[in-house]
Formats: C-alpha cells, sequence, structure tokens
C-alpha cells in the first residue's frame, strides 16, 4: 500500500514589514475571501463608495489584481495571525519607482480604534523614507472621513488641499470634497531628530 504524502502547505507570502504588533506581507491568492468580505463591508467601504456590494466575480476580476501587485500588503496580528485587512504604500508613477507613494489603509472594523491604522501607517512612512527612496508620501480620503484624517495627521502627514472629483455615484458627504495630506522625506526628517 503506497503511502499518502502530506498536504502541501501553500508558500507563506513574503514578508515586508513588521512592527510591535502587525505583520505586512504580500497579498496572495489564499486571502481572495478575506479581501472580498472587507470590500464588501458597508462600514469599513462607506467613504469610498457608499458601502455597496460588490459581485466575486467583479472582485476578482477588477480588484484582485491590483491588491496583489505592488504595493499592497496583507496586515496580520503577530501575537495570533489574525488577518486584519491591508496597507498600501504604492508608487504613484512607476516610471518614478518610489519617489512619491500612496499611503492607504482598510481595516476590518472589529479592530477599529486599537491604534493598528495609525501603527502601520507609521512604519510605512518609517520604511519609505528610510529604505525605500521615498521624498514624498501622500494619502487622500473624504473630508468628512475623520478618523482616517487623524491617522494621516498621526502617521506625521500634513493637510494640503480640499479638491472636488467629479464621482459616477455621489454618497453622503461628497459635496465636502476630498483631501489631500502628505509628508516629505525633509519634514519627516525634522520630526525624527526631535
Amino acid at each position: 500500500m503506497a503511502s499518502v504524502p502530506p498536504p502541501v502547505s501553500p508558500p507563506t507570502p513574503p514578508l515586508f514589514l513588521e512592527t510591535a504588533r502587525l505583520r505586512l506581507r504580500d497579498c496572495a491568492e489564499a486571502d481572495l475571501d478575506r479581501l472580498l468580505a472587507l470590500d464588501n463591508d458597508p462600514g469599513v467601504k462607506r467613504f469610498i463608495d457608499g458601502g455597496v456590494p460588490v459581485a466575486p466575480e467583479s472582485f476578482r476580476a477588477e480588484t484582485l489584481p491590483r491588491l496583489l501587485g505592488r504595493g499592497f500588503w496583507a496586515a496580520e496580528e503577530r501575537a495570533t495571525g489574525e488577518w486584519l485587512g491591508w496597507f498600501e504604500l504604492r508608487p504613484l508613477n512607476a516610471e518614478a519607482g518610489w519617489q512619491v507613494v500612496e499611503l492607504g489603509y482598510r481595516l476590518h472594523r472589529a479592530v477599529w480604534g486599537r491604534g493598528y491604522a495609525t501603527e502601520g501607517a507609521r512604519a510605512l512612512v518609517g520604511k519609505a523614507f528610510t529604505e525605500l527612496g521615498t521624498e514624498r508620501v501622500t494619502a487622500n480620503t473624504m473630508a468628512v472621513n475623520t478618523g482616517s484624517r487623524r491617522v494621516m495627521e498621526k502617521a506625521g502627514l500634513t493637510f494640503v488641499r480640499t479638491y472636488f472629483e467629479d464621482w459616477p455615484e455621489a454618497i453622503e458627504g461628497s459635496e465636502q470634497g476630498d483631501v489631500e495630506y502628505a509628508l516629505t522625506r525633509e519634514e519627516w526628517l525634522r520630526t525624527v531628530g526631535d
């Protein structure tokens, strides 16, 4: 009787960054169900598309390839391995490389208010300026998204401007516009020296 080989575990996606409480690694196909559930949480997506659910087929074809690409990192709690959501630190212009990057985050509502977004954002900003050759970090959200704005501020970014986009569907608060926050390497170096 032939022996059955043990099941092969999928390879662990590469680790990008660790903090005191977080592990950020490449997003992987194995994260599909978790990523889809996060995108279908109306509270999480309230300030993105009004919380409109996305069909699995549409998510797999349109959103998943972007999340599996350069600059998106699955977030796990170091102590438990619990999947928390994702962070983004992505070059705004592929040709310019890491010179100017966009910071973003999307975490499960169950872990909001625990400081994970701030911890991850601060660590990514630090990595951008110390290891990736970044000169400017930028982040955007709706003007009414005070929670996300606080995270940007705690990560060291400052308000740059309010702007108005023509979105296909207006959502509550969109009449107040979107805001851009940013931090340059020079500004960051001044705060690190304090």
